[in-house]
């Protein structure tokens, strides 16, 4: 299979941190740049596919239910569930739960922020994430109209922590909505992030 490279990253994005009790295997000292193909490698199944600067698979997602599936596993390459992500409802509102390897407790949950939930149009796709252990909350705020998954997400002060947008090709073509070019700070839990790209791709109806 051919490998998908990401291109070099010439966007200066504020470096931030995080403190998410996660597993140090899933993070590094530098920015790391990731490929996200909103496809699964399965025949004729719904889910995502991430890829490292090197072009080798990461994750993965194999949903082989209809697509934003009301529970979805995030795994390794080799098939190792880290995440499991499920959706509660609550009338008209959804709020999804993540739950690590393992976990009792949701690890975080995501839900609408609540400006978003009163109507204001600069928050309208304004999500607030919620982590279980310590209180510490992130805004996950949507960059696109449609089915676009791309995202920013910002700690409690502000500084982007990581950051999808589509990705362009070498020569500056923009790819479909399904193709994003994602960028992780330092020290910062990626397959936490992952989860976090997951469920916002299932918000937006693209697994």
């Amino acid at each position: 299979m051919a490998k998908v490279h990401p291109l070099t990253v010439v966007t200066n994005i504020e470096d931030g941190s995080s403190s998410t009790s996660c597993s140090k295997n899933y993070m590094t000292s530098k920015r790391e740049t990731f490929t996200i193909w909103m496809k699964s490698l399965v025949m004729q199944g719904n889910g995502c596919t991430s890829f490292d600067e090197n072009g080798e698979i990461v994750y993965r997602i194999d949903n082989y239910d209809d697509k934003h599936s009301n529970e979805v596993f995030l795994m390794d390459l080799h098939g190792k569930v880290l995440f499991t992500l499920c959706e509660h409802r609550m009338g008209m509102l959804s709020r999804w739960k993540g739950y690590a390897t393992n976990g009792a407790k949701p690890m975080f949950r995501v839900r609408k922020s609540c400006r978003s939930i009163l109507g204001n149009k600069e928050s309208s796709n304004s999500y607030k994430v919620s982590m279980g252990s310590d209180g510490i909350c992130y805004r996950l705020q949507g960059l696109a109209a449609g089915k676009s998954a791309a995202f920013r997400l910002t700690d409690s002060n502000g500084r982007v922590v990581a950051e999808a947008k589509r990705k362009q090709s070498f020569s500056g073509v923009v790819l479909g909505d399904d193709i994003l070019s994602l960028v992780v700070e330092s020290d910062v839990d990626h397959s936490f992030i992952m989860a976090l790209v997951t469920v916002y791709g299932l918000i937006k109806r693209q697994i």
